[in-house]
């Protein structure tokens, strides 16, 4: 593998809804123990687990002390007058801070300033590209269903830093209606904050039994974790230089420690592979969409 030491490493935005004192000590680990270069902060999933959440001043500060570049990122679903308030609320934080829109509202409100674009708006060709990019998006996560073909299409003229999800649970869809309560046999409006009781999201099986997907609140996420760690090389040599891990419940200071030495070259894929998978106790990971197989797939490389 060539050495990649201009890769970029970024924490994307914690999907799950975890108690405040987690989360401070999260980030207070990753700001300083983990060769992250970005880091997303703020709620995407659902506004109403902002509520009784006061991490924010003390990790900002504790990122920033640490080099770490800070992005906030904006809800994927904008539904009522608590979602609009919550999105103009991060949005007021540019241009001290660059900020991540993840819904057209907030593409709206940024219009014409320098911001990012995040995986949940759907780019898929080079004109969809260039009309975000001709709007201000200055740095764009692409969708993570595009195979290899279209991310070398994009990265070809794309004038945007464009950063590709490397590790974690897919996201895959968002609604409405939250099914997390409805599994618990509670509505959206009194849902008592039930997701909180899944710290990876609620596992979905099939009706013969196979793990399937994977619910969090109103989001629907891959029952896999996605594993590029094969595929770095490539997205390299099409210009890719910023590469997304997904927070989850596990040790995410050791997780982007892995890939680093991998971007760096310290250890084969071999290595980088077992211990990534000793550190998640044999959880099944995917590269599916990457290879244009069905997203769920582990396509084995040479």
């Amino acid at each position: 593998m060539d050495v990649m030491n201009n890769a970029k490493l970024s924490l994307g935005p914690l999907l799950f809804n975890w108690d405040s004192d987690k989360i401070r000590d999260f980030y207070f680990a990753i700001a300083d123990e983990a060769p992250i270069d970005y880091v997303y902060l703020g709620e995407v999933v659902c506004a109403k687990r902002l509520a009784g959440k006061n991490y924010l001043p003390e990790v900002v500060e504790r990122l920033d002390n640490a080099g770490k570049k800070i992005i906030f990122s904006g809800l994927m679903l904008v539904l009522d007058n608590r979602d609009m308030t919550a999105l103009e609320s991060v949005a007021a934080m540019a241009p001290e801070y660059l900020i991540e829109a993840n819904d057209m509202s907030a593409v709206s409100m940024l219009w014409q300033q320098n911001h990012a674009i995040g995986p949940f708006i759907n780019i898929y060709n080079e004109a969809t590209l260039k009309y975000y990019e001709d709007g201000g998006a200055t740095r764009i996560s692409l969708p993570p269903e595009l195979p290899a073909k279209s991310l070398r299409a994009l990265a070809k003229v794309a004038r945007s830093e464009l950063e590709v999800q490397i590790f974690g649970r897919l996201p895959l869809a968002i609604s409405s209606r939250c099914y997390h309560a409805r599994a618990h046999k509670l509505h959206k409006d009194g849902c008592q904050y039930v997701c909180e009781k899944d710290p990876d999201g609620m596992t979905v099986d099939t009706m013969d039994g196979q793990k399937f997907l994977t619910i969090n609140g109103l989001q629907t996420l891959s029952y896999s974790y996605c594993n590029l760690m094969a595929e770095l090389p490539e997205l390299g040599q099409m210009g890719i230089q910023n590469f997304r891990l997904s927070p989850h419940d596990v040790d995410m200071v050791k997780v982007s420690r892995i890939y680093r030495n991998r971007l760096d070259g310290k250890i084969d894929l071999e290595e980088a592979n077992d211990i990534l998978e000793a550190e998640m106790f044999a959880t099944r990971f995917s590269n599916g969409y990457y290879h244009d197989e069905p997203g769920q797939k582990q396509v084995e490389t040479s």
